[in-house]
């Protein structure tokens, strides 16, 4: 979290409009810390997505005519969406995918380390370490300013009132 995946997501898709390409943009639903019709970055750029619950659903809403699918939060979807994916890659379509590839406990979090298998480029945005300025690669989860236990359930949606980016050597699971 708070890497710039979102923000460079938007920059990508508006790239391509400017360069008259059909862009499709989906987020989960299960994303809603914005409109359910758009995708927003911490740092405020906003574009329009459709929210949809499964891979299916997500497959089934793409246009044949599209040049361009994007899909924020992947690490949401059902496993399903790997080969969603790469059959619209198969199929000629550009994919760009976004999401977190660990969860707060630092394991591979959803379908994200098959995705990040089968990708023909792999970019690893990397937010700042609260607690010592770093680049950080994990995702600190809270609850009551402490680290959250393991037990957790896996995703809670939220933002900085229940995350923070910490290095590997500032990240902690209660």
């Amino acid at each position: 979290m708070f890497s710039g995946k979102t923000e460079e997501l938007i920059r990508r898709v508006r790239r391509a409009l400017y360069a008259r390409k059909r862009v499709q943009v989906f987020k989960h639903a299960l994303e809603t810390r914005s409109d359910p019709e758009e995708i927003r970055s911490h740092a405020g750029p906003r574009a329009y997505a459709v929210a949809v619950s499964s891979s299916a659903e997500l497959l089934s809403l793409v246009e044949p005519e599209t040049d361009i699918v994007a899909v924020e939060e992947t690490q949401f979807f059902d496993a399903g969406i790997v080969r969603a994916l790469q059959g619209l890659a198969d199929a000629g379509y550009e994919v760009i995918a976004t999401g977190l590839d660990q969860n707060f406990r630092g394991e591979p979090f959803g379908p994200m380390a098959d995705l990040l298998v089968l990708a023909e480029e792999v970019v690893k945005l990397r937010a700042i370490c609260v607690r010592c300025g770093r680049d950080a690669s994990r995702t600190q989860r809270l609850i009551d300013g402490k680290p959250a236990p393991a037990s957790s359930p896996t995703i809670l949606v939220g933002a900085a009132e229940h995350y923070e980016a910490r290095c590997r050597l500032h990240h902690e699971v209660g």
